[in-house]
């Protein structure tokens, strides 16, 4: 974790009361960490350490812009991220995760390193889809995914529509009451017998 020494937040000796803290999180972090979901972006972190004597309060405050690939394109998109988080650090024997919020880490270490942490904060408030607003994605690769999309016959007048989906973003709804004419021909034999 060399990459990562200026995250490295030392605890012990650090004084009673609060401490604050800034980071910035630029493509150099998110490359470095080489996490799956966020590649680049320009991220503020704000921390403020509440040292209580047996247990420190950390708080988060992480504001900014990530890129992330729209999942209809596949060309970068912008994504805009803010939230708050907070994290318990107590002293231990050896590091452990008790649940989501509170760490233990061993007292001869006396430091807790915060880029992973950090990481997970942002990719977090990522959502699981993420697309171009209506009519921003490449229009190269929607031709293209239009071109490879599956229809039903007689909906070639669907196929017109920008990116092969409605103006809310939303994909296209079949319609059920339409059946293949294949399956019709079908039918009628089943309906004699």
């Amino acid at each position: 974790m060399g990459k990562f020494k200026l995250y490295k937040l030392p605890l012990i000796g650090l004084p009673l009361g609060t401490h604050n803290y800034e980071y910035e999180l630029g493509n150099q972090f998110f490359k470095d960490i080489d996490g799956t979901e966020v590649q680049k972006g320009n991220v503020h972190v704000a921390l403020t350490v509440k040292n209580r004597g047996n247990i420190f309060e950390l708080n988060f405050e992480i504001s900014g812009v990530v890129q992330v690939p729209c999942d209809r394109c596949l060309d970068d998109m912008d994504y805009e991220v803010s939230t708050q988080e907070h994290l318990y650090v107590k002293f231990g024997k050896e590091y452990s995760e008790e649940n989501d919020d509170v760490v233990i880490i061993p007292e001869e270490d006396g430091e807790i390193n915060l880029a992973w942490f950090l990481y997970e904060f942002v990719a977090l408030t990522i959502p699981l889809k993420h697309v171009h607003a209506p009519g921003k994605c490449n229009k190269a690769m929607s031709f293209k995914l239009r071109k490879h999309t599956a229809r039903r016959i007689g909906d070639e007048e669907d196929a017109d529509t920008e990116d092969g989906f409605e103006e809310d973003g939303e994909e296209m709804e079949e319609d059920d009451n339409t059946t293949d004419p294949r399956w019709d021909e079908l039918k009628k034999i089943t309906d004699n017998n």
